[in-house]
Order: C-alpha cells, then structure tokens, then sequence
C-alpha cells in the first residue's frame, strides 16, 4: 500500500537543498549602551546604511523604521516597503519579515538582537526563510555576501572600528 500522506517523502528521497539551507547569521560589536546601538539602528538607519548599493531607489533615498513598517523614500516620494515589523522589544531586539525590492508575498524572516558585551553592544542578526524565494540558494548568498558591509557601515556609524 503506498503512504497516506501524498506529501511524505518516499525512503531514501533527498530532502530539496532549499528546505535545508542554514540561516545567515552575523554579529558586530558596537561602543555604548544597548539603548544607544539599537536607537543607532533603528532611528539612525538612513545615515549609516549604504543605499547607494543596498536600496530601491539608490542614493539620495530615507530609508527608515516607521510604526510596523522599515520603507525606504526616494527624494521624488515614492516608497517601497523593505519589510514589517511583528515584534518590537526596544532596545533588545526586533523581528520583521523582510522583502526589499520585492513583494510582501514572500519574505524572510530577520531578526536583529542587541545584549551588553564586555567592550560595548553586540548586535546579533539572524535572517531565515529561504524556501518562498525564486532562487533559495542564490537569494541566501546575496545576503549572505551582503550583510557585512551593511553591519560594518552599522559599526563605523557608531564608532566602532571597521573590519
């Protein structure tokens, strides 16, 4: 008899490497509190984040964290939401689906957290979810490439020493 469940892989069927795919996950320490580093991240984020390479409209753009929203604005006012936010817990951490450039209709999942560290504030980002992308492997190298120069802009904004 076969198996009841049409979705129950077969023995010895290999699991599709998208399903799994590690998370990504970076940490950087900054100097300061944790109040400070998170407030940098959170309320600060157009003047560190280096939209010249990592936006939708390019340079000249705002890219900011509003109610349940992070939106980048381009200087003509179109807007494009880069993800929403369903867990804010200042100044420890939040947790957003994550789509920049993209629809809402699939996302990632970012989490970024900050804790005291002796020498400052380490900030912990883990970002999961690669199954819904077009291209799961290569959307996880993209970013997987791409996040420490986005924390080391982070890092250099609040003092810290670049890599």
């Amino acid at each position: 008899m076969d198996n009841l469940f049409s979705h129950a892989p077969s023995a010895g069927q290999e699991p599709d490497p998208a399903d799994v795919l590690d998370p990504v996950v970076f940490t950087a320490v900054v100097p300061g509190s944790v109040a400070r580093a998170f407030m940098g991240f959170t309320e600060h984020t157009h003047l560190w984040w280096p939209l010249e390479d990592r936006s939708v409209f390019g340079a000249g753009s705002y890219v900011e964290f509003e109610e349940n929203l992070i939106l980048e604005t381009a200087d003509d006012g179109r807007t494009a939401a880069w993800g929403s936010i369903d867990d804010w817990q200042p100044p420890l951490s939040f947790h957003a689906a994550w789509h920049p450039g993209t629809s809402a209709l699939w996302s990632t999942e970012l989490r970024v957290a900050f804790r005291a560290v002796e020498g400052g504030v380490e900030l912990r980002l883990v970002q999961n979810g690669w199954e819904g992308a077009e291209n799961p492997v290569a959307t996880r190298a993209e970013y997987e490439a791409g996040w420490p120069l986005v924390l080391e802009r982070f890092v250099r904004f609040m003092g810290g020493a670049g890599a």
